[in-house]
């Protein structure tokens, strides 16, 4: 076959060529363009009967609403949903049960259970329940971010009743901005929460690498959050969800502005489904209380007070992220632009000094940076959900049992394992301990930044003080319900598909038109020049775009930092030469420090109790400690060991022994060790070999140990060989040497 250059190169000199090449290109240029209308007219009917349902939902699953949140004491617009499984899906009621919380940021309802391929979907393939915590289009008179968490407790403690016969807590997995509500609610509960997995949510507000991260500085560009309050106002209480969408449409132009719509336009013949699907989401805007986006803007985005512990709720209860005893599982991307890795990760290092406060916390923290996925796809995507998430679910009962520490994980393909690999799945989750200062690479904290926000703190209270005094009360008396109803449908992005609606009388044409050239298609074949100027012209158009982003975020940049980096703003606020309290740090606090002292003398006093069970759990944690990297190889072994040294244990009771003797060795390695041979005090030979062959079946799962793990396990075994021998009773040793004589 011709390559395309060359093609267009002999049309262009073949003069009748080339007039058959434009004419070809013309017929499907009209035709495609016809096609694409056509599309964007199903999409503003799909968004105004999408609109003027009492629950819309983009949700792919048959549900049945088992509570409703405007049924609570404090009424919320926030419904848990159980999952039907699918026809041809098994579920196994007494695995652990899964909870998708939806996130509510300006969007419709219903983006975790999108596709076959998601969140719900990988946890339905796997077997377990499934139940979705989503929520309507309107909130409910007066309700507060306090509210919404109380009843998400609610809502988990009911999945909990639901299943007596497992005693491992719900996965609770919490998508952008649901991520920050459920650890805000497990870090009040601890103990209705199992395994969390939060996907590409902020914790930490003010984090953000330079040159990169520019939605960080959208609070400091408008002066705070008194334009958030005005909204709200002249929304009559009621702030529109499709604000939020306009500023993430915001930050990529050459997208929003162009190539999202000529790939359609490109691709019309096969892109139509596709994009309808997305767009039925994207535009299903929803609407927040007041009071609700007020606390989510001063206290999360610009006070940044989630992240060092500085919230308290209404009845007193501080929210620190440190009362967590869940496993928890941080999935972002470097190509996410709306909450970078930064943003998701900075909380571990505002809480945490080093990992000996993790493991004291007694807090497992397992992160994943994918390279390439943007915002939506960490948990839209099928090729995401197909691989990581389904190794997330896959491997959720090993982080559960993970010792407390700070762990990066990687997914590796079954190819690239060879032999020992898993047969039942196509990857391989390994997790590899990692420090805060490795940590700090994806973080690149710089603490001349944080006196810069925290200057836009003060700043923004200054003027939310400013704007409730002065303008406020007129902006209330001005609007009307219908008023305000009024101007939320005049918002841009609804009219964006309003007029394109068959409500629009100049669109009644199109669908016969569309119809006929389906029947009688004609599209341009790949080779011919016409296509590839326009697609040239395309490339041209995007990078345009692009360039002007560039220059956009950084000139945006340069002028946050050099506004807010002003030495007289920052006395005026009051805090020039105090940089030191503009982040607090709560690992750092007096009282914290007295938690951990308290805590080590209570592991001292537990280094010599216990019996067999506690030596071998403490030599498998000592020789796998001098590993580089752990896997699901390893938990599955020691699931075994689990079954044959304890097995009427539950999963919980085994945590705590693989959490306590980690800890254990973590506080005194030497005296940890020296007590082994102690432990195994009461055990026959015959016992202590059964141990040792028990301990060389767990280690080989993940194939060969490095020399120092090799090290160390034979360090255990002359561990084993100090044991004190039991002696067997004199009748029994008579009767067996008779037995031996009488043979």
């Amino acid at each position: 076959m011709m390559p395309p250059f060359l093609a267009a190169t002999q049309s262009l000199l073949d003069p009748f060529g080339f007039g058959r090449a434009a004419q070809e290109y013309c017929r499907d240029a009209m035709e495609r363009s016809f096609l694409y209308m056509d599309v964007m007219r199903e999409r503003g009917n799909q968004y105004l009967e999408h609109m003027q349902q009492t629950k819309p939902n983009v949700l792919g699953f048959d549900s049945e609403v088992l509570m409703d949140g405007r049924e609570l004491p404090r009424p919320v617009n926030y419904e848990l949903l159980w999952i039907k499984p699918p026809a041809g899906v098994a579920i196994d009621e007494a695995k652990r049960p899964f909870v998708v919380v939806d996130p509510r940021a300006g969007h419709g309802p219903g983006i975790g259970g999108f596709k076959p391929d998601s969140e719900v979907g990988v946890a339905l393939r796997a077997g377990h329940p499934c139940y979705f915590i989503g929520f309507l289009p309107y909130p409910e008179a007066g309700q507060t971010v306090e509210d919404v968490i109380e009843a998400e407790i609610a809502f988990v403690r009911h999945v909990i009743e639901r299943h007596p016969q497992t005693s491992e807590k719900p996965m609770v997995v919490g998508n952008c901005q649901a991520g920050w509500q459920i650890m805000m609610a497990a870090a009040l509960e601890p103990d209705c929460f199992g395994p969390i997995l939060i996907a590409g949510s902020p914790l930490s507000y003010w984090a953000g690498e330079r040159g990169r991260n520019p939605m960080r500085y959208t609070g400091g560009m408008s002066g705070g959050t008194w334009a958030t309050a005005l909204l709200s106002d002249v929304g009559n209480g009621l702030f529109d969800g499709a604000w939020l969408v306009q500023n993430f449409e915001r930050l990529n132009p050459a997208n929003t502005l162009w190539n999202k719509q000529y790939q359609l336009y490109a691709n019309v013949d096969k892109e139509s489904q596709r994009y309808l699907e997305f767009e039925r989401w994207w535009g299903g805007h929803v609407l927040l209380g007041a009071e609700e986006i007020q606390y989510i803007v001063d206290n999360l985005f610009v006070g940044n007070r989630l992240s060092t512990a500085q919230l308290v709720t209404g009845d007193g209860r501080r929210i620190d992220l440190r009362n967590l005893r869940s496993p928890v599982v941080v999935f972002c991307s470097r190509g996410d632009n709306i909450t970078p890795p930064p943003q998701a990760l900075g909380w571990i290092r505002d809480l945490y000094e080093n990992v000996d406060d993790i493991t004291a916390s007694d807090q497992t923290i397992v992160y994943c940076v994918h390279d390439t996925s943007g915002h939506l796809g960490i948990f839209v995507s099928g090729s995401v959900s197909r691989k990581e998430h389904t190794e997330f679910t896959a491997n959720m009962d090993y982080i559960d049992v993970l010792p407390p520490g700070l762990y990066e994980t990687t997914v590796r393909s079954a190819d690239e394992l060879g032999e020992g690999a898993p047969t039942e799945r196509d990857y391989l989750l390994e997790f590899t301990p990692r420090t805060i200062d490795e940590l700090d690479e994806h973080i690149q904290h710089k603490p001349e930044d944080d006196t810069r926000f925290a200057t836009v703190a003060r700043i923004s209270e200054i003027n939310l003080g400013l704007y409730r005094l002065f303008l406020q009360p007129w902006v209330r008396a001005a609007v009307t319900p219908e008023a305000a109803e009024w101007m939320r449908q005049l918002h841009p992005l609804r009219i964006g598909y309003r007029v394109f609606s068959d409500r629009n009388a100049f669109m009644r044409s199109i669908p016969g038109l569309a119809e006929r050239i389906r029947d009688d298609r004609h599209p341009v074949s790949a080779d011919n020049i016409f296509l590839a100027m326009e697609k040239a012209v395309s490339r041209q158009i995007w990078r345009s775009l692009e360039g002007f982003r560039s220059q956009r975020d950084a000139a945006i940049e340069q002028f946050f930092l050099a506004l807010y980096g002003q030495p007289v703003l920052q006395a005026l606020v009051g805090l020039y030469g105090d940089a030191h309290v503009h982040r607090r740090r709560p690992g750092e606090e007096p009282e914290h420090r007295r938690f951990l002292q308290r805590r080590a003398a209570e592991l001292r006093e537990r280094i010599s109790q216990g019996g067999s069970h506690e030596a071998v759990m403490r030599a498998v944690i000592y020789v796998l400690g001098g590993a580089p990297t752990t896997d699901e190889r390893n938990f599955k072994r020691l699931r075994a060991s689990r079954a044959e040294l304890e097995p009427t244990a539950e999963l919980d009771a085994f945590k705590r022994l693989v959490r306590e003797q980690f800890f254990i060795l973590r506080l005194d390695r030497g005296a940890a060790l020296e007590a082994i041979p102690q432990l195994l005090a009461d055990q026959t030979d015959q016992q202590l070999e059964e141990h040792l062959e028990h301990l060389e079946h767990v280690l080989a799962a993940s194939g060969d140990l490095s020399d120092h793990a090799s090290e160390r396990f034979q360090e255990v075994k002359a561990l084993f060989s100090r044991a004190p021998r039991r002696r067997r009773p004199a009748t029994q040793a008579g009767r067996s040497g008779q037995q031996r004589k009488d043979v």
